[in-house]
């Protein structure tokens, strides 16, 4: 193994717009995210339902766009990174969701911690499948 090579510090020529459009999209998304938590805000010690449904709404977003671009619509190369990685990934706030945890664990909460821990991940789970699902159902009746 040679430790001696040069370490890239530059995405390579061809991906720096894909960077670009990730770090743009991500940037959006945790805009609408952080204004989410402007409009409804958790107090202290309080179940954080925000995040919850923020997490559930941006899955939900995830389950259909994958399904339209990629059984529907031929798109530019860049919506992908743009809008699934950039966007909903900015959007969709498991950082928060493990912040938020450490919270309710801190405040003496640790079974609900335990509850939104397990609940955020199922509630994921099933509207990344059920927006899936129904996107595809969807797309089904309409080519009929």
């Amino acid at each position: 193994m040679d430790l001696s090579a040069p370490i890239r510090r530059h995405a390579p020529r061809g991906q720096r717009a894909i960077v670009a459009a990730v770090a743009l999209g991500g940037g959006l998304g945790a805009s609408a995210r952080y204004g989410a938590s402007l409009l409804w805000p958790t107090s202290a010690g309080a179940f954080p339902w925000t995040t919850l449904a923020v997490n559930a709404i941006g899955c939900a977003v995830i389950g259909v766009f994958m399904v339209v671009i990629t059984d529907v619509w031929a798109v530019h190369r860049l919506v992908r990174p743009f809008f699934g990685t950039g966007v909903l990934g900015g959007f969709t706030t498991f950082s928060t969701y493990a912040v938020d945890i450490q919270h309710l664990v801190d405040d003496g909460q640790a079974h609900t911690g335990l509850e939104y821990l397990a609940g955020t991940l199922l509630t994921a789970l099933a509207s990344v499948w059920l927006a899936a699902a129904c996107t595809r159902r969807v797309i089904e009746r309409r080519q009929r």
